[in-house]
């Protein structure tokens, strides 16, 4: 097998440079013929190979999309749909699903085989093999390497992830939990797998996104925050001008509407409007003010009044008597539809585990969090720490299908990415400083909205500090 700085040199030899994502898919294509069948059909002018010089590799559309009637549709976590906790009684059923359904995604690109085979059979000695597993633990050895514990449903195995070869750059960020394929060879007594290649369920490589046949352009914002005295009154009321005047068709706000009560200690000092049902009443008086013509889309966050443990159900009936008719309420997460165009809104509370478990990572880079996310094609892989996830039958955490716009908050600093054909946003905030952020150094971007036009999924960002 070619290693990734072999098939860079290639390129280089003839004057050219290769984007990360074709050394990667050349990789695990294992066709080092692939390089050459590539080098034949650049075209003169080219500089970086990039996807679109692929043979063979043409953009493709995950699943058909009808027109439907409303133009908003709730795909998943409409009202009812996130149920009860119940204890640990789901708990082996929930990560069987979710090893099934990411593991299948890596089989689609690679051959692999039980680890119970593999260890148990000699024959598997020393020959190169894929095994694809979920990772148990993950830690770093003395000497500097990598070690993962991956377990599939008939065993587990020790991965190392040896500091001198290319694949410790994608070890290194290796989290709990996630579900991972590795390529490579097993030592000779059949109790240690040294890893060559490393596969994420990730997207392909050939994703095309959808675009609306019709008119139309969303906004996105999360993390209002109403009832907190940092919340930026007249920001809002500049915001909700602009809307008026405006041909936006649809609102998406991503949770943490209100700012809550009991939330932190010490929050009380902090508070505007020290009452939970006036918080929203005041929050449902500000939607009121919005054009009567706007669908705006609500799901809730880690402030609002509803349970910690995530997928969150939607806000209750009693919180939203005075929000207008023109309100859809969802969950967290939620996939909705506009015009065709898939948005995945999640309110983000995993980026804070997330950071802590990779490296580079930080609430300045909201856009990479998202890439992250995508890459393992879950909005929360690592479990039991700062998120709570009620465990169901089924991961609502996995994100398929893809969406064409993964809109997420809780950070309060905006970011934007797009990855592989699907756009991430994260809006920021409408709330200044608070002094928790002051002691840990974190600067919000306040008063920030992104629209997109459904026709292009081209953002555009707005300031109304």
């Amino acid at each position: 097998m070619l290693s990734a700085q072999e098939i860079t040199h290639r390129f280089l030899d003839m004057k050219l440079q290769v984007h990360p994502e074709v050394v990667r898919h050349i990789l695990e294509q294992d066709e080092p013929e692939l390089i050459e069948r590539i080098l034949e059909n650049v075209p003169k002018e080219t500089i970086v190979v990039s996807a679109r010089h692929i043979p063979g590799v043409k953009p493709v559309r995950d699943g058909m999309r009808f027109a439907v009637d409303p133009e908003v549709e709730v795909v998943s976590g409409s009202a009812g749909t996130s149920g009860a906790v119940n204890g640990t009684g789901d708990y082996l059923h929930y990560f069987r699903d979710r090893y099934s359904r990411l593991g299948g995604m890596i089989r689609s690109r690679c051959g692999a085989m039980p680890i119970e085979a593999l260890t148990k059979n000699t024959r598997y000695r020393q020959e190169e093999c894929t095994v694809i597993g979920m990772v148990v633990e993950v830690k770093t050895t003395t000497n500097g390497h990598r070690i993962a514990e991956i377990e599939d449903t008939t065993g587990t195995i020790p991965v190392l992830f040896r500091k001198d070869r290319p694949v410790f750059a994608d070890a290194e960020r290796i989290i709990h939990d996630e579900v991972i394929g590795v390529k490579g060879k097993l030592s000779n007594d059949g109790k240690l797998f040294f890893a060559e290649l490393l596969y994420r369920p990730d997207i392909r490589i050939d994703n095309a996104p959808f675009k609306s046949e019709t008119p139309g352009k969303a906004v996105f914002i999360s993390d209002t925050h109403v009832g907190s005295d940092t919340f930026l009154e007249g920001s809002w009321k500049k915001f909700a001008d602009w809307l008026s005047d405006s041909d936006y068709a649809y609102l998406l706000i991503a949770g943490d509407l209100v700012d809550g009560i009991g939330i932190y200690p010490g929050q009380d000092a902090e508070l505007k409007i020290k009452n939970i049902y006036e918080q929203y009443d005041a929050f449902g008086a500000m939607m009121q003010d919005l054009p009567s013509r706007m669908k705006i889309i609500i799901s809730p966050g880690n402030h609002d009044v509803v349970r910690g443990a995530e997928p969150q159900p939607v806000l209750p009936e009693q919180f939203t008597k005075k929000f207008p008719s023109n309100c859809i309420l969802v969950e967290n997460p939620a996939l909705v539809r506009l015009q065709g165009v898939r948005v995945l809104m999640y309110h983000g509370r995993s980026i804070d585990d997330m950071i802590g478990l990779i490296p580079g990572a930080s609430y300045e880079k909201s856009g990479l969090m998202m890439e992250e996310m995508l890459v393992r094609r879950h909005l929360a892989p690592a479990y039991g720490r700062r998120t709570p996830i009620a465990a169901g039958k089924t991961d609502r955490l996995i994100i398929d299908p893809l969406p064409e716009i993964l809109h997420t908050g809780h950070v309060h600093i905006k970011g934007i990415t797009n990855y592989r054909g699907v756009l991430g946003i994260n809006a920021g905030t409408w709330q200044s400083q608070t002094k928790f952020q002051k002691q840990m150094n974190v600067n919000p971007t306040p008063a920030l909205a992104v629209a997109v036009d459904l026709q292009t999924l081209v953002p555009e960002t707005f300031s109304f500090a």
